[in-house]
């Protein structure tokens, strides 16, 4: 599949190479690329980016047709809390921006460092939640995971990205502000 992961960070370039070694195409783009030529040959677009880049993203390309996987969690500058939530999304924000895309929300509660150490924890795969309004772009995004050694989760619509985001700031707030480290992750445990 011809992926194009916008933001070549630690998360962006992480995930890059994990579905690159899956076998797909797969490029990630930092800030100065050509976002247009970026999105146009892709199939699949990941938005490594931080929350509220969307915006411009939008007015530098046409994401209609295209599935667009938002990891984002809009949190504060300061890190003390989320930009958005209870009755939007930054998935849902995404989603109103790139009109006609099909917006996904997943791997926002994965940390950088599980793509380099192979996304299990204690030998288990880490899971990521995926939620979407799409069921072709849900198809999709759970073969990604699955090709990449995650357990995908359906976590249902998007507008349930409304809870997945503050699961990731959770996460962030165990890993960092608590000390319990980057070698964690939420999962959903069933009897």
């Amino acid at each position: 599949m011809k992926i194009a992961v916008i933001g070549n960070g630690n998360i962006g370039s992480g995930l890059a190479n994990v579905l690159g070694n899956a076998g797909h195409d797969v490029e990630a783009f930092g800030r100065d690329a050509d976002i247009a030529a970026a999105v146009a040959p892709a199939e699949v677009i990941i938005l490594a980016t931080p929350y509220g880049a969307a915006a411009g993203l939008a007015e530098q390309a046409d994401f209609s047709g295209k599935v667009v996987v938002d990891l984002s969690n809009p949190v504060t500058a300061d890190f003390s809390g989320l930009q958005v939530g209870f009755d939007t999304s930054a998935a849902e924000e995404t989603a109103s921006l790139l009109k006609g895309a099909s917006v996904v929300k997943a791997f926002n509660t994965i940390f950088a460092q599980h793509y380099a150490s192979g996304l299990k924890l204690g030998g288990v795969p880490l899971q990521t939640f995926i939620a979407t309004d799409d069921d072709a772009a849900r198809s999709t995004v759970v073969a990604l995971a699955s090709d990449i050694g995650l357990e995908p989760v359906d976590a249902g619509p998007l507008r349930n990205a409304r809870y997945l985001e503050p699961l990731g700031f959770l996460n962030i707030q165990f890993g960092y502000a608590l000390g319990k480290g980057t070698e964690i992750a939420p999962r959903l445990q069933a009897a």
